[in-house]
């Protein structure tokens, strides 16, 4: 055998091998790039599932190509600001049976262009920010939350115009109107929430400038009183003084004559 032959023999099976390896490497990520509780799996894209993992926050160390991102079934209960802001390819997004109470301006932050699944569904939301998906073009899941239905729901879900669905499953838990029903939906609330808020204020203003007239007023009129009953006792002590004797008129013209 040449060692042409032999030098073939022996690179061919290791070049195979580390294109396996190379493979393998790509497809499957190692551990160290996937979150603790996490399974990572590529396809078209990067899977990330953490479902039924006990998380009580959302990983910091996603890996930044994740395509679809699973948290269901945790017990994560905020989003901070920007928290998928490193996620530039998400596409899919599950955080739907937690404890999620409030969704802020920022939540979202980084990943609106390019998101186009978000499910908040199941959790504990009662409020959120009126931009908070102002620039969201995904297919929202908000339904089977405490929601309370006031200004900033109304305006957020305005900007949700394309995405009917979404509003047509949000039931008021609580709201500002006494007439409304708890479990009514909020669609059928024809009310315009931000108008009446700013009467809301108006009224109270009114309210807080009428009692401080009405404190002024009291003042004034305590005063005045008060003045007057010290002119009276000042008055009735004046009189009560014992008025001189006028000079009989002999010691009057003994006191010229004197002079």
């Amino acid at each position: 055998m040449s060692l042409l032959d032999l030098w073939l023999s022996r690179s061919v099976p290791t070049c195979l091998l580390l294109q396996s390896l190379l493979l393998i490497g790509f497809c499957f990520p190692s551990a160290d790039t996937c979150p603790k509780g996490c399974a990572c799996v590529r396809g078209d894209g990067l899977n990330v599932t953490c479902s039924h993992a006990q998380l009580r926050a959302i990983p910091g160390d996603l890996p930044p190509d994740t395509v679809l991102l699973r948290l269901d079934h945790n017990q994560i209960s905020a989003i901070p600001p920007g928290a998928f802001r490193g996620l530039v390819r998400l596409r899919e997004l599950n955080l739907s049976h937690n404890a999620v109470e409030t969704v802020g301006e920022s939540a979202l932050r980084g990943v609106e262009s390019t998101l186009r699944t978000l499910d908040l569904s199941h959790n504990r939301i009662s409020s959120v920010h009126r931009d908070a998906f102002a620039r969201l073009k995904a297919r929202v899941h908000i339904g089977d939350n405490p929601w309370h239905c006031d200004c900033a729901l109304q305006q957020a879900l305005r900007v949700m115009a394309y995405n009917h669905e979404a509003a047509g499953r949000v039931l008021c838990h609580s709201s500002p109107l006494r007439d409304h029903q708890e479990g009514r939906p909020f669609l059928a609330m024809d009310a315009d929430l931000c108008n009446l808020a700013k009467r809301t204020t108006d009224y109270a203003m009114l309210v807080t400038m009428f009692g401080w007239f009405a404190m002024v007023i009291s003042y004034v009129v305590y005063y005045v009183r008060q003045n007057q009953e010290d002119a009276r006792r000042h008055l009735e002590y004046l009189k009560s003084l014992p008025s001189k004797a006028p000079a009989k008129p002999d010691e009057a013209d003994d006191i010229s004559t004197v002079v």
